[in-house]
């Protein structure tokens, strides 16, 4: 004890934190562990005028949590040690001598420390008050959450992972107590909300009472009436991708179809794409398959159907195949022996929504001098064309019996029509050779389509956009130069793409060109690309109810991905098989 009296007394670094001796440590020690055992037993730190409650006490207030700043951790148990030993040592235990005389000095340079009503008014207004809780993100940071929760952030989806975890634990809470804590956060009440599905919930009471055999174009509820299309469409249009190709009858097949269906120079896919081809390949179902492989898991073939070596494909975006009537079609020979079926046509109607359509692909007789002979053909093609079926024709009033293309709201006109440049070959060559750049009139004003449309004698009422390309036939087979052969036929814009619809404007043409890498034909496929406004409807049609082609879904997926394999193992072996030189 002399000694411990004796001794020189403590330097202070700080005014509010002096330096205990070693039998105040122990005795410091020794309060932490009774205060340890304490709070186990009960969690009533906040009363506590030590101010030495655990963190995890705040819970218990109001539901409430704070996050602990790292940069202020050491200063705050500096000062609950301090305030700890000061506190017991005036309530619990009679003060030794050793502790008045440290006590003493630290009076000189702090005269609070000694004095209890001081510091238990200082230790009160030290204690937190409950406020609401801390914005979500600084409790993500915080380093206890990151190693207890720890995700990979190279995920694209860490953000909405992290941001569905914190969702779940605030539902996870009260509902009273997130009704007091989030009362003004939206975006909070929202997630409680959400059913982790971007569709729309039904109610019990809409499964019951929803048939979806009869509706009404005024009424709620039907399967084809105003607010489904809202929903699928909000501008009510619809992306139509159309294709004509005379494939030349050859056997050989392209490789790749992706620059014929998926050119890059689109912003996005579309949501119907019609394929007519003129002398087709004889394999036809392996036709099929490619284009199934090309345009991938989104669409499925709606329907399909040839007339000899005319074929008509028809693809559909999956999650539009519900909105489908069923799939009419009609096929008319404009050969004088019908049993001969390369010439003629391949008709193909549904209705999407309460929007009629007609797609028609159709090969017109050959010869730089038979226009007569096309006219005839066309004439007997829409006589002869027995659609509608079953489905109703939307629009009965404004039909014409002589005439197909009138019993439909919207109608696309696609093939090998024959019409020919009324010039000799010298005076094409010499035209195309000069500077043409994107207008085309110098070689269209020789073309006989365009003529006789201007001259109302075939395609009445049909639409054709601008052309801005060069002729699709005929080249040599394989390469981009037109015919070298003995006949030196003339390069023409054979193959075409019109429309017409019932009313003005309902059809908008978005694109209008040729597919200039596919070779395999003397042929070049044109393609073009549509808006087309649909309607409301009723459902009072017999629907297509999801129908398509299963297994030729699976072959086309099933090769897509084989070939993706192949191609990866190529470039793996190829970076394996690199050799650096070193010079």
């Amino acid at each position: 004890m002399e000694q411990v009296r004796n001794a020189s007394p403590c330097s202070i670094e700080h005014p509010l934190q002096p330096k205990p001796t070693a039998r105040m440590k122990d005795q410091t020690v020794s309060s932490a562990r009774q205060r340890r055992r304490g709070n186990k037993a009960s969690q009533e730190s906040l009363n506590d005028h030590t101010g030495t409650g655990s963190s995890t006490d705040s819970l218990q207030d109001g539901g409430t949590s704070r996050p602990v700043f790292s940069s202020t951790a050491s200063l705050q148990n500096e000062q609950n040690a301090v305030d700890g030993l000061l506190g017991e040592s005036s309530t619990d235990a009679p003060f030794s001598m050793g502790q008045e005389d440290s006590l003493s000095e630290t009076k000189k340079r702090s005269p609070d420390l000694c004095d209890p009503a001081r510091q238990r008014a200082r230790s009160a207004k030290a204690r937190l008050s409950p406020r609401p809780s801390p914005a979500a993100e600084l409790c993500a940071a915080s380093t206890s959450l990151r190693t207890a929760n720890e995700i990979d952030r190279d995920c694209e989806d860490y953000d909405a992972v992290v941001r569905g975890g914190l969702e779940r634990l605030h539902r996870n809470h009260c509902a009273s107590q997130l009704s007091e804590t989030m009362v003004s956060d939206n975006t909070s009440l929202n997630s409680m909300k959400s059913s982790f599905s971007v569709l729309n919930p039904i109610r019990p009471k809409d499964a019951r009472n929803r048939s979806f055999l009869e509706g009404s174009v005024l009424g709620h509820g039907a399967l084809l009436g105003a607010g489904e299309l809202d929903r699928y469409f909000p501008e009510r249009r619809l992306g139509v991708y159309i294709v004509t190709w005379n494939m030349h009858g050859e056997k050989e097949l392209p490789t790749n179809l992706d620059d014929l269906l998926l050119p890059m120079d689109t912003e996005v896919a579309q949501d119907l794409y019609v394929i007519g081809v003129q002398e087709g390949s004889a394999d036809r179902r392996e036709w099929e398959i490619r284009l199934q492989e090309a345009l991938g898991p989104y669409y499925v073939m709606l329907y399909a159907v040839a007339h000899g070596v005319l074929y008509l494909s028809v693809f559909i975006r999956r999650d539009l195949i519900w909105f489908c009537s069923e799939v009419e079609h009609a096929t008319v020979t404009t050969r004088i022996i019908s049993q001969i079926k390369t010439k003629g046509a391949v008709g193909v109607s549904f209705t999407f929504f309460g929007t009629s359509f007609l797609f028609v692909t159709s090969h017109f007789t050959s010869g730089d001098s038979k226009v007569y002979e096309r006219i005839l053909d066309y004439n007997k093609i829409i006589e002869a064309l027995t659609l509608p079926k079953v489905i109703p024709d939307t629009n009965p009033y404004r039909s014409i019996a002589s005439d197909v293309t009138t019993r439909f709201d919207e109608v696309f006109w696609f093939g090998d029509f024959n019409f020919r440049l009324s010039r000799d070959r010298e005076t094409v060559d010499g035209v195309m050779k000069e500077h043409l750049g994107s207008d085309m009139s110098p070689l269209l004003q020789y073309d006989q389509l365009s003529k006789e449309m201007r001259d109302g004698s075939i395609f009445k009422g049909f639409q054709e956009a601008p052309i801005h390309f060069l002729p699709s036939y005929k080249f040599d087979v394989g390469f981009d130069v037109y015919d070298t052969t003995s006949k030196q036929r003339i390069p023409s814009y054979t193959d075409r793409i019109l429309y017409r619809s019932r009313q003005k404007d309902d059809i908008k043409a978005v694109k209008y060109t040729c597919c200039t890498s596919i070779k395999t034909s003397d042929h070049r496929p044109v393609i073009g690309i549509f808006q087309v406004k649909l309607q409301p409807g009723r459902d009072n049609i017999p629907l297509g109810a999801g129908q398509f082609d299963r297994d030729l879904y699976l072959e086309g997926i099933r090769r897509r991905i084989t070939r993706e394999l192949k191609w990866k193992e190529a470039m793996k072996s190829q970076k394996t098989s690199s050799i650096c030189s070193i010079s």
